[in-house]
């Protein structure tokens, strides 16, 4: 099981950026999916979760309002609109996938390698 991360890059503050993260899971519609985010020194923080059907989404306080979490279970793919984007918003963003119900602080099933996004004052 691969999750493979794009989208991300250098962009000023105010801006937007779309990531994404497709899966090679042949039932992608039964995993939980979620956006996480580590900058350099920090822990890794939650960004973004979304049920198995994409009728519930769940948000740091931190994005709310900013960010949207979104799937699309046929192209086996998860995405993060992310918009006025801050300085504080820089870090490494890595998407997981779990087949239980939403949940924090539990070890999940597949991370992907991340990509990189950069937010310029």
């Amino acid at each position: 099981v691969q999750l493979q991360a794009s989208g991300g890059g250098l962009v000023q503050a105010r801006g937007s950026l779309r990531l994404s993260c497709a899966a090679s899971i042949r039932t992608f519609s039964i995993y939980t999916m979620y956006w996480f985010r580590q900058a350099p020194g920090k822990d890794r923080e939650f960004v973004a979760a979304i049920s198995r059907s994409g009728g519930s989404t769940y948000y740091a306080d931190s994005v709310k309002g900013r960010f949207t979490i979104s799937r699309d279970n046929i192209k086996n793919t998860v995405y993060l609109q992310m918009n006025s984007l801050k300085p504080e918003d820089t870090a490494l963003y890595l998407c997981a996938a779990d087949k239980r119900s939403y949940g924090l602080g539990y070890e999940y099933d597949y991370w992907g390698q991340g990509t990189q996004v950069t937010v310029s004052s």
